[in-house]
């Protein structure tokens, strides 16, 4: 009895449906993973990233010197750094043109910084709907294969005399399985979406921040050079 009801035999004498159930599950369930493992790489890299530009450029050094050490970085610059790229780029290009109105000038800056903010959120934001989408989901297809099998058990005994729990047991447990697969593959989902989703939103919160405060250092160069100044 211990080795007909061992999960693995479970699976391997399930019916049709039921297999497909749990195929979908356990696809789900690598997606999963693979998307938890991979959005953990980037937030942690974004993250460092920005601590050390956020570092660097509070020091006091020169702005053009941080651009341009930005701007050869290989790869290409990620998070804070991104953001200030796009809005020290269009500062000097207004500049080099002599379009130095301050007001237009930081309003330009502005636009090219949430440009390069949006993009940045995206690339974070990535995926986190299919998270979501395996968390809710998944508990209903494990659900719908414990009732395919439960019903299949219940039309199995209509043809015998008298029904007893030997007979009803195998199908029962094979049908619960599905749900536990679909558990399985919702809890870890569910839980690295709302991790995830609420890093996503503290680094937006900084980007926001940043993009304030540069555009007030921009501004003060702006009219530093309006008025003729150096």
């Amino acid at each position: 009895m211990g080795a007909e009801l061992s999960p693995i035999q479970l699976i391997l004498a399930a019916s049709t449906p039921v297999k497909i159930v749990m195929l979908i599950l356990v696809i789900a369930s690598l997606m999963s993973w693979t998307i938890i493992f991979t959005k953990r790489r980037l937030i942690r890299r974004t993250k460092a990233s920005s601590d050390d530009f956020e570092a660097a450029f509070w020091s006091g050094g020169d702005l053009n010197t941080l651009y341009q050490s930005a701007a050869r970085k290989k790869g290409g610059v990620i998070g804070m750094a991104s953001i200030f790229e796009a809005g020290f780029r269009e500062f000097n290009r207004a500049v080099q043109q002599g379009d130095i109105n301050p007001d237009k000038l930081i309003e330009e800056c502005r636009r090219a910084m949430r440009v390069a903010q949006m993009r940045e959120v995206d690339r974070l934001e990535q995926s986190l709907a299919t998270l979501a989408t395996i968390g809710s989901t998944s508990p209903y297809v494990g659900l719908f294969g414990t009732v395919w099998g439960i019903m299949e058990s219940f039309i199995g005994l209509s043809g015998q005399g008298t029904a007893t729990l030997a007979a009803v047991a195998p199908g029962i447990a094979e049908a619960l399985i599905a749900t536990a697969m679909g558990l399985f593959a919702a809890i870890p989902a569910v839980v690295a979406y709302n991790r995830y989703a609420d890093k996503v939103v503290r680094l937006e919160y900084r980007y926001d921040g940043f993009s304030e405060e540069f555009s007030s250092i921009l501004q003060r160069h702006a009219r530093t050079r309006a008025a003729g100044g150096t």
